[in-house]
């Protein structure tokens, strides 16, 4: 066999080449091929970029046969010390994860062991991480909520949309169905539900009351029978008896409840 090449066999018996080497005491494999030249060159490709000091803007462009996250992981090791199986460049405060030569996405150390330990998953255009056997949206970790919109509910401060530093996301929608409304009087937080369309739930000085009453137009839409499996608002500030409070004194726009009723015949009270 060629240096680095193992031949191996599939559950069908049909045989391939698997490709490995050892770096700093730190077995790597390289991937599985399906000819021994091309495993051989993985090897040989893979110890040149660790044995040289070939920056990482071309080393990604040096290789025919290892993957590109392949070589972002050999790159770091040989620079940083620290062998990583997701592509992941360490940098100076911050570090680098890899989707594609043009998708470097910017995290802040803090994030380093779950980047680690959790591959990012593009569908879409959007981006997933896996956690606990779900599925989760990787811009909810940072309070950016599902169906939240760019520059309207949250913003990259220095414009880069792939800087995903806690310094340089701001989140100006925290809450679902919640939208800053500026006018002469000052700020307002203006509530809308998507039923067949956008509908005005109320306008409200505070945000956390703002929330609330989506809540709440969440609650009486599916007393009339109207269930999209909307997600409720979760406001840490608030006592459950401060959240009962404010629950229960809050008023939703009439229109709004108008529209409900057209939906059922049920008497409700309304508070």
């Amino acid at each position: 066999m060629l240096p680095g090449v193992y031949l191996s066999y599939k559950k069908d018996k049909t045989a391939y080449y698997r490709s490995s080497l050892t770096y700093k005491s730190k077995h790597i494999s390289l991937g599985s091929f399906d000819t021994e030249n091309e495993a051989n060159m993985a090897y040989q490709d893979g110890f040149y970029i660790l044995h040289e000091s070939i920056p990482l803007e071309e080393a990604i462009h040096y290789s025919k046969v290892l993957t590109f996250s392949k070589i972002i992981c050999l790159v770091n090791f040989r620079d940083n010390n620290y062998y990583i199986s997701n592509p992941i460049y360490l940098h100076k405060g911050y570090f680098s994860y890899y989707l594609s030569e043009n998708e470097e996405y910017k995290f802040d150390i803090d994030d380093l062991f779950y980047y680690t330990s959790h591959k990012i998953l593009k569908r879409n255009g959007h981006l997933f991480v896996n956690d606990y056997g779900m599925q989760i949206t990787m811009a909810s970790r940072y309070g950016i909520h599902s169906h939240a919109v760019l520059n309207r509910d949250y913003e990259f401060i220095n414009g880069d949309i792939f800087d995903y530093r806690y310094s340089n996301i701001n989140v100006i929608n925290p809450y679902y169905g919640v939208f800053k409304k500026q006018n002469y009087i000052g700020q307002l937080y203006e509530v809308k539900l998507h039923l067949n369309g956008n509908h005005l739930v109320g306008v409200y000085h505070d945000i956390n009351h703002a929330a609330i009453a989506y809540n709440k137009a969440i609650d009486l839409a599916i007393q009339y029978g109207i269930n999209k499996n909307y997600k409720q608002n979760y406001i840490e500030s608030l006592s459950a008896n401060e959240y009962a409070d404010i629950y229960t004194t809050i008023t939703l726009s009439k229109s709004f409840v108008k529209f409900l009723e057209k939906f059922s015949t049920k008497s409700l009270e309304y508070l």
